[in-house]
Formats: structure tokens, C-alpha cells, sequence
């Protein structure tokens, strides 16, 4: 679910993509780091569902674990050389390969509101 979108680019990409539409609210951007979880989105590597077409995003602090937050700072992945590009799963993963230079990050500030819902027994 992904309701608003700080950035009106960003908002226009998820609706088409959830074919539901997304608020633009600029004030999301303002929220303070404390209050934010991240979600890694891909724009490039392995081909996928992704909102950029490629692997399905990564977050960060699952609903109920600690920093569990449905306003998401949206970090964008590129792979330097896309020929090392896989499938990265978890937050780990995709911090490791940034430090070890395999990706890039960028961060542009835009912030979305992404709750996880959870059904009884943990399925989401």
C-alpha cells in the first residue's frame, strides 16, 4: 500500500504501477529521520516487479520490529557493473554491497508512506 508520496514524480510512478491513486504531500519530505525506515528501490541489475522494472524493493524494519515506521526514505540502488548484478533480499545485503563498492545510493529525499500490513499469523 502506498497512499502518499512526497514528490509529485514519484506519487504519478506508484499510481500507475498500483493503479490506485497516490496523494502528493510535500510535507512527508519534512519528517524527521526518527521517524523514518528506508526502502531500497532498484534501478537497475536483475529485470523484475520493481517500481523501476527491475528486483522488488528492500525494506528495512519489518512491522514489529524495532524502527518499524510506514513513512520510508526512498534510497535508489544502481549497480555499478550490472554484470554482478543478483538479487539482494534484505537491508544487510544491500548495505554490504554498497560498502564494498558494487552499488551506488541515492538518496533524493523523497519520502513515501508505505504501511506493511500484517494478517494474523504474520503473512503480509
Amino acid at each position: 500500500m502506498h497512499p502518499e508520496a512526497s514528490a509529485p514524480e514519484v506519487a504519478q510512478m506508484l499510481t500507475a504501477m498500483m493503479d490506485s491513486p497516490v496523494l502528493v504531500v510535500p510535507a512527508l519530505a519534512d519528517a524527521p529521520a526518527s521517524m523514518l525506515a528506508n526502502v531500497y528501490v532498484f534501478a537497475n541489475g536483475i529485470e523484475g516487479d520493481g517500481p523501476l522494472g527491475f528486483q522488488p524493493d528492500v525494506f528495512d524494519h519489518p512491522p514489529g520490529s524495532a524502527g518499524y515506521s510506514p513513512l520510508r526514505a526512498l534510497n535508489r540502488v544502481s549497480w555499478v557493473d550490472e554484470a554482478d548484478a543478483r538479487e539482494l533480499r534484505s537491508a544487510a545485503e544491500v548495505q554490504d554491497a554498497e560498502a564494498r563498492g558494487e552499488v551506488t545510493m541515492e538518496r533524493p529525499g523523497v519520502v513515501v508512506n508505505m504501511p506493511l500490513l500484517t494478517w494474523p499469523g504474520g503473512e503480509r
